[in-house]
């Protein structure tokens, strides 16, 4: 779930050649993606669903793989950003069409479009803003999250015993919102922070794996809980900035 793009030195040549490994990574990702969408084409929501989760683990292999190896270059983010806009801007627009908004005629396939092109606007802006925004933060929902949601959001079905298409106005609404979430002003946390790698309390490891056995336990439920929570932190801190009271009272003297 990560869009983390290194400052990368313009002039540099395709002579010189391409990093093998992280760029298969992201063929790995941009290779879920497509054939997400020859899953839902062919009707079998479910897989394309798993094969965008995924694809988001390969997106976020390729960017750690590249900075750990010291192989990061120009050529590796711009593929980067087109894998992305295809596995989790068209694949995921196209997934929920044909599973849930094609009913809805107009309605339906506007909103497919309408997230399509605000995860090319969000990933677009990211680009350009990766060298002034706060590294810990990111400006709107990222579109990896995004694709997830979708994703969990159809596994929930199928868990929960549903099968084939659906009709739900709450779908349609989902997609409308994920998409305004995109291109917002919200921040959300990017799971940057450095410390999170360093020594922690035995307690966090116990806490860990915990945490990991749940998710196999029930993955549909606890993935879905996990991404829509991560949605809804956006707005929720904003609101809580927003209404925290000013420290000192707020007085302010003649």
């Amino acid at each position: 779930m990560t869009n983390e793009r290194p400052p990368i030195d313009r002039r540099e040549s395709l002579r010189k050649g391409v990093y093998i490994l992280p760029n298969l990574f992201t063929t790995g990702s941009l290779f879920a993606g497509f054939y997400c969408i020859v899953a839902s084409m062919n009707g079998q929501y479910n897989i394309a669903a798993w094969f965008i989760l995924i694809s988001s683990i390969f997106d976020g292999l390729d960017g750690k793989v590249a900075r750990m190896t010291g192989t990061t270059s120009r050529f590796g983010v711009e593929y980067d950003s087109l894998a992305d806009m295809v596995a989790f801007g068209v694949a995921p627009g196209i997934l929920m069409y044909t599973w849930a908004l094609k009913p809805f005629g107009k309605l339906g396939w506007l909103a497919a479009f309408v997230y399509v092109v605000c995860g090319a606007l969000r990933l677009a802006r990211f680009n350009v803003q990766v060298t002034t925004v706060e590294s810990k933060r990111f400006l709107g929902l990222p579109i990896p999250a995004a694709a997830s949601i979708v994703a969990t959001c159809v596994l929930l079905f199928y868990h929960l015993g549903g099968s084939g298409t659906i009709k739900k106005a709450s779908v349609l609404i989902l997609i409308y919102v994920l998409a305004f979430l995109m291109v917002s002003n919200f921040r959300y946390y990017s799971f940057k922070d450095p410390e999170l790698v360093k020594r922690q309390p035995f307690g966090i490891l116990v806490m860990a794996v915990i945490f990991i056995i749940v998710i196999v336990a029930q993955p549909e439920i606890v993935l879905f809980l996990l991404f829509l929570a991560y949605m809804v932190s956006g707005p929720l801190g904003f609101l809580l900035k927003l209404f925290r009271k000013p420290r000192g009272g707020g007085k302010v003297s003649a």
